[in-house]
């Protein structure tokens, strides 16, 4: 019997998934499995027991990713769970910035006890008329789950479109329009497009990725686009260029004190990954992404360790190991168990970065001698006997 604790609420529909192998616990010093959205785990003090955290969505900031690694805790969120309620919201903002629809409705409300409102409005329907987006021609820094989607939604909407990601995945690539044109350079993009979108996960080679040398090589009059993490754009930076007529609009989820209520700035109250479908979407796939592991100790979707799928076991033990990812380490283990006269009917390695993983299936289970002399490795983290 496994348990496991929700930070946050998680969706009906995902927590309906668990089988009866699983109980939840109010206290997760009993987990062996955490479900997460927003709640912040970086002051929190993460007990021993603890095997696995999965984040319903797809930004991992809010959770201590090396401690994590460090004590053998597996991180999991959820990629593209969410992209279709955010690729939406990315296409509304996108006609909301170019048509000035919120400042019509601004007008409107602010008229509205004017007798005289129709005749009123036809006068000053041309202060909020802007543009239409057909031929405009749209960058978008990051073609994961979200960016793609918007890519290929906006050639459908007749925009000319270039993608920027140095790193697109082979799924991404084959999901990607081929009619979208895929930059090595993103200037490219800063120098060519009239609209500029961003997504891309918020780390220290991204944070900033739109800065004032980024806004000095676009367009007059550019609008720019942020759904994905505020700090990938120096937001300080595009008030100014919207006071210096450089950016015609800035369109934001993510509300602070540098764009709220500025003006040129469209600021929506994080709502790209807030419908009831993502919810309920990213609520499925991290529940089956921490049920996957704990049973079988496979890993997918791990942001902190590497992705290690063995299916379900059918032998008669499997054994987890994860470790530094560091010359000998396979060795090492290999000698551990034929020493021990255990046979390895099965075995995968893959490392991520500094860490690695590796299972091993065998004819017998493993003994509580066996998991001792793997621990005293040097390099090994944790080990689990996972059946």
């Amino acid at each position: 019997m496994f348990k496991y604790t929700c930070l946050n609420p998680i969706a009906a529909v995902g927590l309906e998934k668990f089988t009866g192998n699983f109980e939840k616990t109010e206290d997760i010093k009993d987990a062996q499995g955490v479900l997460v959205r927003s709640a912040s785990m970086h002051e929190m003090e993460l007990p021993d027991s603890l095997l696995a955290v999965a984040r319903a969505g797809a930004g991992v900031n809010n959770i201590p990713l090396d401690d994590c690694a460090k004590k053998g805790i597996v991180v999991f969120n959820t990629p593209g769970a969410n992209a279709n309620g955010v690729k939406e919201l990315v296409i509304a903002g996108m006609l909301l910035a170019s048509r000035d629809v919120v400042g019509g409705i601004n007008w409107v409300e602010s008229a509205k006890d004017e007798a005289d409102i129709a005749k009123m409005a036809e006068k000053e329907k041309k202060k909020f008329a802007g543009t239409e987006i057909q031929d405009k021609k749209l960058g978008i820094i990051g073609l994961g789950a979200i960016g793609v989607r918007v890519a290929n939604v906006a050639k459908h909407l007749g925009m000319e479109v270039l993608g920027y990601d140095p790193y697109i995945s082979v799924d991404a690539a084959w999901n990607l329009s081929r009619d979208i044109k895929h930059v090595l350079d993103i200037n490219e993009i800063f120098e060519q497009c009239d609209i500029i979108t961003i997504h891309v996960p918020l780390m220290d080679s991204t944070k900033n990725t739109i800065n004032s040398e980024a806004i000095a090589k676009m367009k007059d009059g550019v609008i720019i686009l942020n759904f994905a993490r505020d700090l990938l754009v120096d937001e300080a930076a595009v008030i100014d260029a919207i006071k210096a007529g450089k950016v015609r609009k800035y369109v934001s989820d993510f509300p602070n004190p540098t764009t709220a209520g500025k003006e040129g700035c469209i600021v929506i109250p994080h709502l790209g990954a807030s419908t009831e479908e993502s919810e309920d979407n990213c609520a499925k796939m991290a529940v089956k992404e921490l049920m996957n592991y704990l049973e079988n100790g496979n890993i997918i979707n791990s942001v902190n360790f590497p992705n290690c799928d063995m299916g379900i076991c059918s032998n008669a033990g499997r054994i987890a190991i994860m470790h530094k990812n560091v010359a000998n380490m396979i060795s090492k283990f290999t000698g551990i168990f034929g020493e021990s006269g255990y046979n390895i009917s099965d075995m995968t390695n893959k490392s991520k970065g500094e860490y690695a993983y590796t299972m091993l299936d065998l004819d017998d289970p493993a003994s509580d001698e066996i998991v001792k002399k793997l621990e005293a490795v040097d390099g090994v983290i944790r080990v689990r006997v996972v059946k």
